[in-house]
């Protein structure tokens, strides 16, 4: 047993660090059988010589987030921990170092793992972006505060964000309205997004003005798109020929982010997902880059992390056992 000190610099970040009921301490306590107390901004850690040694490491990577403004959750001890049992807590220093923009309500949007933040640079660097990915890991919620700090920035004049009208396994074809009645609840994760990266009445007003364009990707065709960021979310659901149609809609000026998750594909078994054909054909182009993301990068609640682990593992089992392997939706 051996007993090592902390020493933070300052006493709101040993709060931030501990969190409510010191449940985030709690969690680096039962990971790693240690024991952690604080005397103010001293913290003593004690237990056996390596997990001490691995505490110490994840303990001074969460008071660097929390210097650096990030509020300390479940999600981001969980996160570190799997970095310094990886041997990876050199990378925590680049978590949470740029702030991608600020909501309407003034909280800052950061990449929370490093595979958002490769993703997020390669959006910054590339006019071709397609990331793939589970459910929870901010593919949407990234990209739409990319294209606003890119709008804001007057780099694009308009932002456009479209996705396939495709029903997930439920029959919606009569629903009461017209037209944009009818899609809009295929776009609502969308409307999400923008409302609270820009809040309701600054949305209002731009989709006005026409600066903002929300609608299915089948009002993509026959459109040349200039000087906008577009992105196609649920790429997933797009046959070859509406991927095609898509990426040839591309213009001057334009910057382009497609998203998706091949498993969850909701096209009928006889047809090709444009996202997963587009990953084949564009993986070696110049100027568009390929991001995959895992469940290392879901930031919802930790159970969607062991939720898709649960269905990989399942997989590779029925995959092991030579049975064919079926859609599985999440």
């Amino acid at each position: 047993m051996i007993e090592q000190t902390i020493q933070a610099d300052r006493l709101e970040h040993v709060v931030n660090l501990f969190g409510s009921f010191d449940e985030n301490m709690k969690i680096v306590e039962q990971a790693l059988d240690v024991r952690v107390i604080n005397r103010g901004a001293e913290l003593k850690v004690s237990g056996e010589a390596e997990q001490v040694l691995k505490a110490v490491k994840a303990i001074e990577g969460l008071l660097l987030l929390s210097s650096r403004g990030e509020a300390v959750s479940e999600q981001n001890v969980r996160y570190v921990l799997g970095l310094v049992n990886e041997g990876g807590e050199d990378k925590i220093v680049d978590l949470a170092r740029d702030v991608i923009c600020v909501t309407a309500k003034g909280k800052p949007i950061k990449a929370k793992t490093l595979g958002q933040k490769k993703y997020v640079e390669a959006i910054g660097k590339n006019t071709v972006t397609v990331a793939v990915g589970p459910a929870g890991t901010g593919k949407t919620y990234l990209a739409v505060a990319m294209a606003v700090t890119a709008f804001r920035q007057k780099q694009v004049g308009r932002i456009i964000l479209t996705r396939p009208a495709v029903e997930a396994g439920e029959k919606l074809g009569f629903l009461p309205g017209d037209l944009q009645n009818k899609v809009d609840p295929y776009l609502r994760p969308l409307y999400d997004a923008l409302f609270d990266t820009l809040g309701g009445e600054t949305y209002n007003k731009y989709l006005e003005r026409g600066s903002i364009e929300v609608a299915p990707l089948a009002y993509m065709r026959g459109r040349t798109l200039d000087d906008s960021f577009i992105i196609l979310d649920e790429a997933q659901n797009t046959s070859r020929e509406q991927m095609k149609m898509f990426l040839t809609r591309l213009g001057t000026g334009s910057r382009v982010v497609i998203n998706g998750d091949v498993t969850q594909i909701d096209l009928p078994r006889d047809k090709i997902s444009g996202l997963k054909e587009a990953v084949r054909v564009l993986r070696n182009i110049e100027d568009i880059a390929i991001c995959e993301l895992t469940a290392k990068d879901v930031v919802r609640h930790v159970l969607v992390q062991r939720i898709i682990r649960a269905y990989e593992a399942y997989e590779e089992k029925l995959e092991g056992l030579g049975v064919k392997k079926r859609r599985i939706k999440r």
